[in-house]
């Protein structure tokens, strides 16, 4: 059977009111919110054999930076069989994990707990892959192997890709690879100097990781940062309002040119590290410089930007920018560890339908305030995307903070009533005064 035959539309396709494709953290909240909907049929497709949440980044110790309460469903649902409480019940470690009074709880914890979710949603399906998605003028072709399944919507969310600089290698490989696959490769280090590249959360477990001697004890560990210093991040209460429905609504109603500005200001409120792991770094450096006779060379190298890497048979070489003192500098490594974030990018199986959907002139799809893709299609044919919306919707959208109140809010405009009530309270900081002045700048309608 051809390809095109494939993509069309069949009388027996399984006819769905959603499809959503990719089964991270993001739809598989919605899939949990969606389930108990008895009047609405929803199917949830990945690629993946299981749910796998990071797991070439699981490092010993990494903990969440956000409350175990915001999971996949408590913020619009805390009655749900799919809540994180509900999952320490079923587990029967309840009071172990009250008594234990985390301060923040292990990423490996949350990513079972979410693991556990997409084992008893009904609406999901693994080891699925979705070829293409198309548009017949009536529904939506979402096309796998050999099915097609008919879809009157769709909700996109199948996550970031690694970041890679322009200076780093065509090809990765155990010499120099990004931060995301430390585990699948899990580098024997010993003797080696290694240098960590990004100042923030991830940068900092790979160094503490690397410090204690997860992979072998290496000659030097040198963490490079763009940043100028190794800052903590801003979890404080204040700052924690950024991370409200009510900000989140506020913020996508400013005019456009005043986004990108806000969001940079705001970099250490989600992306800074967590007090505890410096404080662990700190310790662990104290404890190498004044109270062993430990050789190694731990350095840490803040306000540098990496402006180029030059790749020798057994030795990379990378030129420095210092930042403080404007002048280059050079450092050799024989493993380069890149925790250089993520980005985004549209799936491949939205060619057929790309050229109808609006964006942005840095080429990001724009959004409606209900996570709708604004495109040429009939209205009641709708495009979701979730984790896209960071330049739009601000801090939080790439974020857990409000993953279970954007899967309500998603719900609630499928189905056109309210099936979670996800109205807030006023919030605690008056961001809009209402007797501003014209000059003053308006929020646009």
């Amino acid at each position: 059977m051809s390809q095109s035959a494939m993509t069309q539309p069949s009388t027996t396709a399984p006819s769905h009111d959603l499809v959503g494709v990719g089964l991270g953290p993001s739809n598989l909240s919605l899939a949990a919110l969606l389930e108990p909907v008895t009047d609405f049929h929803a199917r949830f497709f990945d690629q993946r054999p299981k749910f796998d949440w990071h797991p070439g980044l699981m490092l010993p110790d990494a903990r969440l930076q956000t409350s175990f309460l915001k999971d996949l469903v408590t913020a619009a649902d805390p009655t749900s069989r799919h809540s994180f409480l509900a999952y320490l019940v079923h587990k029967k470690r309840f009071y172990d994990f009250v008594n234990a009074s985390f301060e923040n709880i292990s990423r490996s914890e949350f990513a079972d707990y979410l693991g556990w979710v997409a084992s008893r949603v009904r609406n999901a399906s693994f080891n699925t892959p979705v070829r293409e998605v198309a548009f017949d003028g009536a529904r939506f072709q979402v096309r796998r192997n050999r099915d097609t399944d008919a879809a009157k919507n769709l909700c996109i969310a199948t996550g970031h890709r690694p970041n890679l600089p322009d200076w780093a290698p065509a090809q990765l490989d155990a010499r120099c690879f990004h931060a995301s696959e430390i585990l699948h490769r899990t580098p024997d280090v010993t003797g080696k100097r290694v240098a960590i590249v990004g100042g923030g959360q991830t940068g900092a477990e790979v160094f503490l990781t690397l410090a204690r001697e997860a992979f072998g004890r290496p000659a030097s560990v040198n963490w490079i940062s763009r940043r100028p210093n190794f800052d903590q991040l801003d979890d404080s209460h204040f700052a924690d309002e950024c991370f409200t429905p009510d900000y989140l609504r506020l913020f996508f109603r400013l005019p456009e040119g005043r986004k990108a500005g806000i969001v940079e200001s705001q970099k250490l409120k989600s992306d800074g590290i967590s007090p505890s792991t410096l404080r662990e770094i700190y310790h662990l450096l104290y404890q190498h410089r004044h109270l062993s006779d430990d050789d190694r060379r731990l350095t840490l190298s803040p306000g540098r930007e990496v402006t180029g890497l030059r790749e020798g048979e057994e030795v990379f070489s990378l030129n420095l920018h210092n930042l403080m003192i404007g002048e280059g500098e050079a450092v050799q490594a024989d493993v380069v560890i890149l925790c250089t974030g993520y980005r985004t990018r549209l799936p491949e199986i939205l060619q057929p339908i790309i050229g109808r959907m609006e964006f942005d002139n840095q080429g990001r799809p724009r959004l409606d305030e209900s996570f709708k893709v604004l495109w040429e299609g009939p209205s009641d044919r709708r495009i979701y995307m979730q984790n896209t919306a960071r330049h739009s919707h601000g801090i939080a959208d790439p974020q857990l903070s409000l993953m279970a109140w954007r899967s309500a809010a998603i719900v609630n405009d499928l189905l056109g009533r309210q099936v979670y009530d996800i109205e807030q309270c006023p919030p605690a900081i008056n961001w809009i005064s209402e007797s501003r002045t014209e000059d003053a700048g308006t929020v646009a309608a």
